[in-house]
């Protein structure tokens, strides 16, 4: 019974995290020169081309454990007009996500020369996702007729909108997720529809760039519907050095919002809450970076932590870099 009740907590703990896993939830992969991954207004918003892989893998040791792999590539197509692709594949037990976005975004330099960074950018995204549960191995000796022992498909459109502004060392980033109210029957005859999520990231870097740079931010999370908030306090580090870049960070995020569950006579509750240290470097026009995050709290499905791996490069360079500490875009 305890065991039931804990499994159902990080259930429930898991939803606050991903947030009914509509499209690609949202972890700490953007600290990873990805914020295209998560705004789409910063496709083509640095002045290099980016490809990015990543993959994660939750619970290590676990039978059908979430796993999330994702590839991108964003770029500059004209002086103005940035374009991007996304694709992933998101599996977690017997559900999984497939899918695929494309991105065109609009930026409009308000400097007076190439140097001075003052960008305001817009972008949309517009996504094909494919919902699968795969109910081949289920038990269905009672002949349970919502059981249908096949695997079941259902795939639905929708948008993503943002804004980005990126001055000198300050940079602003505003998205909204799930732009379009769809109603799917998946699950159930008379799905509800899927939620609207906000994202806002605000972050600044200051320090010398010939030796240390600091770069603190925050992302906050809001859910339209169910009004699920989340808040990320990062900080990160770099140093230049002659043949690269190392740099690391470290993320801590926290729900606003607990889940109660019976802890022997009483009511307990837990929010959702976890620490994410990074590490990663630049060589030459490649990067490499490793993502640990670890759960807090008394009442987890596993004591072992999610572990991701990105790689890395950038493409069509410019050769002159703007004259501020924004790594981002430089």
């Amino acid at each position: 019974m305890i065991h039931n009740i804990k499994v159902l907590l990080v259930l429930i703990l898991i939803n606050q995290n991903s947030f009914s896993q509509e499209g690609i939830a949202v972890y700490s992969d953007y600290l990873s020169d990805n914020y295209y991954l998560i705004h789409p207004s910063m496709a083509g918003a640095a002045n290099c081309a980016k490809i990015r892989l990543t993959s994660r893998k939750q619970w290590f040791g676990q039978d059908d454990a979430p796993m999330l792999n994702t590839l991108s590539f964003n770029g500059r197509v004209s002086e103005k007009v940035g374009a991007g692709i996304i694709l992933f594949n998101d599996k977690n037990g017997f559900h999984s996500q497939k899918g695929l976005k494309a991105t065109y975004a609009y930026h409009i330099m308000f400097s007076r020369d190439e140097i001075d960074l003052n960008q305001l950018s817009f972008g949309i995204s517009t996504g094909l996702i494919q919902n699968q549960l795969d109910e081949t191995s289920f038990d269905n000796s009672n002949n349970d007729p919502t059981i249908s022992g096949q695997i079941q498909n259902s795939s639905y459109f929708n948008i993503d909108i943002g804004a980005s502004y990126n001055y000198l060392d300050l940079y602003l980033h505003a998205t909204l997720q799930n732009a379009i109210e769809t109603r799917r029957e998946f699950y159930t005859e008379s799905e509800t529809d899927n939620l609207r999520k906000y994202l806002l990231s605000v972050g600044y870097v200051f320090g010398d760039k010939e030796n240390i740079l600091w770069e603190p931010s925050i992302l906050f999370q809001l859910v339209g519907k169910t009004k699920e908030k989340q808040i990320d306090i990062n900080m990160k580090v770099y140093k230049n050095f002659d043949y690269g870049k190392l740099w690391g960070c470290l993320s801590y995020r926290r729900s606003f919002d607990s889940a109660e569950f019976p802890n022997g006579s009483v009511i307990s509750s837990q929010k959702l809450e976890y620490v994410t240290p990074i590490v990663g470097f630049n060589f030459k026009n490649y990067m490499f970076a490793y993502t640990y995050s670890h759960v807090s709290g008394d009442t987890k499905f596993d004591n072992g932590g999610f572990h991701q791996i990105t790689l890395g490069v950038n493409l069509f360079c410019k050769k002159e870099r703007y004259e501020c500490n924004c790594p981002i875009i430089n």
